[in-house]
């Protein structure tokens, strides 16, 4: 799992952590009953505070994004197909947010947003 912490992106890095984790649970690359490292050890390869990732880790629980367990390690939770379907239109509500408004700011009508959109789709599906 990589994971890339920027921390001059103006987004706290507890929550970066979470919409990565997030991102890679929807894509598939984490998969239910995978484990995460510890907390102590993302720590390490992230240089963060332990506290960060323990944060992190206590909402995605929360969210019943992934299960922790006394004395084992984290893992992800099993998710039915509409949850799973949930979670990746939330993914790609939140990658299209910038491009939303970025299509106001520029003033660039509604119809020419969607054809640009469904060209690059169809660009991308023909790869």
């Amino acid at each position: 799992m990589v994971i890339l912490i920027d921390p001059h992106s103006g987004v706290p890095v507890y929550r970066q952590l979470m919409d990565q984790v997030r991102f890679h649970i929807s894509s598939g690359l984490l998969k239910p009953g995978d484990e995460l490292p510890s907390t102590r050890a993302l720590s390490a390869e992230l240089g963060l505070n332990p506290m960060t990732i323990s944060k992190a880790y206590s909402l995605l629980e929360a969210d019943r994004v992934i299960g922790r367990r006394p004395g084992l390690p984290v893992v992800v939770r099993t998710l039915n197909s509409d949850q799973l379907r949930d979670r990746k239109v939330d993914q790609l509500r939140r990658a299209l947010a910038p491009a939303v408004t970025a299509h106001r700011q520029l003033g660039l009508g509604k119809d020419e947003a969607m054809d640009l959109f469904r060209q690059m789709v169809e660009e991308e599906e023909s790869k």
